[in-house]
C-alpha cells in the first residue's frame, strides 16, 4: 500500500517581477479572479470560480528576477503552462491582447499547438483541444 497526499487543492506557482502585473495578465486571459497576499514579499493567487478546477495560480515577486531564456539560453525554463482552447485562431488574440508576445520558435510538426511568453518571459502554450 502507498501512502499519498490527502490533496484539497493544488496551487502552481510563479515568479515574476510584478505580481499583480503578471496575475492580472493570467486572470484576464483565464476569466478568473484575483486576490493579493503581503507578507515577506507580495503573492497574488489567481482562481476560478469557487468549485470549478481543483487548482489556482500562484504569483509570487522576486527581486532580481530573470525570465526564462527558451529554448536555449543561460536560464532554463523550469516549468510552463498548457492551456487546451476550443480554438486557437480566436485564443491567440486574447492572450496578444491581454499582454503574451508569441514566440519566435514554434516547435509544432502539425500545429497543434502554439508556444507565447507571459508578460513576465514564462513560456506557455496554447493547445488545440
Amino acid at each position: 500500500m502507498s501512502a499519498h497526499l490527502n490533496l484539497s487543492h493544488l496551487t502552481i506557482a510563479l515568479d515574476a517581477p510584478d505580481a499583480p502585473a503578471l496575475a492580472t495578465f493570467y486572470a484576464t486571459i483565464l476569466g478568473w479572479e484575483t486576490s493579493r497576499i503581503e507578507s515577506q514579499t507580495v503573492w497574488v493567487n489567481v482562481y476560478p470560480a469557487e468549485g470549478t478546477a481543483p487548482f489556482s495560480l500562484g504569483i509570487q515577486q522576486v527581486e532580481n528576477y530573470r525570465a526564462p531564456e527558451w529554448p536555449n539560453g543561460d536560464i532554463p525554463q523550469q516549468a510552463h503552462l498548457d492551456f487546451d482552447v476550443a480554438s486557437l485562431a480566436e485564443s491567440e488574440p486574447l492572450v496578444l491582447a491581454a499582454g503574451a508576445t508569441k514566440h519566435p520558435v514554434q516547435p509544432s510538426k502539425n500545429g497543434n499547438f502554439i508556444v507565447y511568453l507571459d508578460p513576465a518571459g514564462h513560456p506557455f502554450c496554447l493547445c488545440q483541444a
